[in-house]
């Protein structure tokens, strides 16, 4: 098989670049992916996302021990599945504070990364819409309106408890924010959500689906990439294991879109990344990039700030967590400028494993975390197949700054949780807990209660500067026609969920490779 493009990988940048790339008639574009189409009609109800983790469309990575998190091994969901994680993750729709892009546009010397930079792909990838009877199409200067991806501003569905939550917020002087995709970031507002009509919108139902049956896409699924094929400064293509055989695919230009872990992984297969790493796996090195697998970092919430309620807690009619609150920690009512910290309203009781939690309708809880960690880690190969176990260390909670950081968001929930607003909902508290108090003792609740928000980044960053793995036009550094477009090109995180930023890369890069 050949084709003009191969994108390797069908989640969410895939399927972007999919769609967009074969509007082109001339250019044959195929799309490989490992998993199979969605068949589990689970993953279209908003309010089963938790339950999706595990099932056989999850690639079920782990994490090495975690010293800063009690020793604990993390479960690392990702999705191998047409639609990737946009199947799998709780569907909030947050793009980031434009501060969060001027560490991008500073890496790569350009301000096509800048929050303007990205601002275009932001509104051409969404219809935007608000409250139950409001239809799509609410454009305007920081909203599209004739996009692909649904998102939906809810009114009429918020939980009681959630609302009262809010008002908690705004009680406390916390800005009244309404939309977390303008150009602030710090204040109370509902979730902009992925759905339509009830439904998740996955990246594929958005932009692959409707575009499957033109006839210059090809759609590849069922197929794991062994390696990329190189000669000389290009890749000529992909070795594809599929039905328990090898076949190459060939391509004039390749983009690899596997996300945050396995992008970096299928380049180290390749013979892609520091020679000792390649060494120790048992892979020959054919490109020196020492910070492929590198710069790895993540969000963690603390599962959390849970209490016992007074009064049965109404099952969430949207997706459990349904209001963000980004906050300044040292000054809550502060309103400009990027948040250090986050809340979370979660109309249900939510625990790491280390706690065990009041049934459904029992309890409800405020997580907290922190928005910008400056922990580092790293992920690696261990052998030379895609079947070896691969080596993930996000370095949780290593830095001074995130365990501090850490503490202080802790405090803001409970400070949230125990205000008047919510006390006809409020029994008691029953973490961390009346007895915790001191800084030490929160740190200690803190370390066992975190789990990941599932935003992992950074670990194929783009830059200007020689040590970057990609360019600031994505390609990859030492390679003439490959490009990495996803998640780990991410430098810095932004301060919310990673997805809308995710979506806006693939789509400005898709815009000037058909420019």
């Amino acid at each position: 098989m050949g084709f003009d493009v191969l994108i390797l990988g069908a989640g969410s940048a895939g399927s972007v670049l999919a769609a967009r790339l074969s509007e082109n008639p001339a250019l044959r574009v195929g799309l490989v992916e490992a998993g199979a189409m969605p068949d589990d009609p689970d993953i279209a109800v908003p309010q089963k996302w938790p339950a999706l983790q595990g099932r056989a469309f999850d690639w079920a990575y782990a994490t090495l021990p975690q010293p800063g998190t009690a020793g604990r091994i993390h479960p690392w969901p990702r999705g191998r599945v047409v639609g990737g994680s946009s199947c799998l993750h709780a569907m909030a729709h947050v793009r980031g504070h434009p501060d969060d892009f001027e560490a991008w546009a500073a890496a790569t010397g350009t301000r096509r990364w800048s929050y303007d930079g990205l601002l275009p792909a932001f509104r051409r990838s969404e219809s935007f819409s608000s409250g139950a009877n409001a239809p799509p199409g609410g454009a305007g200067p920081l909203h599209g309106g004739e996009g692909p991806l649904p998102v939906y501003l809810p009114d009429a569905e918020l939980s009681p408890v959630v609302r009262a939550y809010m008002e908690a917020g705004l009680a406390l002087g916390v800005p009244h924010l309404g939309d977390h995709n303008g150009r602030s970031l710090k204040g109370v507002a509902a979730n902009s959500l992925t759905i339509r009509d009830g439904r998740r919108v996955s990246a594929a139902d958005a932009w692959l689906v409707p575009a499957l049956d033109r006839p210059n896409l090809t759609l590849i699924t069922g197929a794991t990439v062994e390696r990329l094929e190189l000669e000389g400064s290009r890749v000529t293509g992909a070795t594809l294991a599929r039905d328990g055989r090898t076949e190459p695919v060939f391509a004039d230009t390749v983009l690899i879109c596997a996300g945050a872990v396995a992008s970096p992984l299928l380049l180290m297969r390749s013979g892609i990344g520091a020679p000792a790493v390649l060494a120790k796996a048992g892979v020959a090195c054919r490109l020196a990039s020492p910070d492929v697998g590198e710069n790895l970092h993540d969000h963690l919430l603390a599962a959390g700030n849970l209490y016992r309620a007074r009064r049965p807690v109404p099952p969430s009619r949207l997706q459990h967590s349904e209001s963000l609150m980004y906050l300044d920690a040292a000054d809550p009512t502060r309103g400009e400028g990027a948040p250090d910290v986050v809340l979370a309203c979660v109309a249900a009781p939510a625990v790491s494993e280390c706690f065990s939690a009041p049934p459904p309708g029992e309890a409800y809880t405020v997580l907290c975390g922190v928005t910008h960690p400056t922990s580092r880690g790293r992920l690696a190969i261990t052998g030379p197949d895609a079947a070896d176990p691969p080596l993930i260390d996000p370095a949780y909670l290593t830095t001074e700054h995130d365990r501090r950081s850490f503490v202080r968001a802790l405090q803001r929930a409970r400070e949230i949780g125990h205000h008047a607003a919510l006390a006809p909902w409020r029994a008691e508290e029953l973490l961390p807990g009346p007895a915790a108090v001191t800084e030490a003792e929160l740190a200690a609740f803190i370390a066992r209660a975190a789990i990941t928000h599932h935003h992992p980044v950074g670990t194929c960053r783009m830059g200007a500067d020689p040590g970057a793995v990609v360019d600031a036009d994505l390609r990859l550094n030492g390679l003439d026609n490959a490009y990495v477009v996803d998640a780990s090109v991410v430098p810095a995180i932004t301060s919310g969920p990673v997805h809308a930023a995710v979506l806006a890369i693939a789509e400005t890069f898709a815009a000037d490779f058909t420019a």
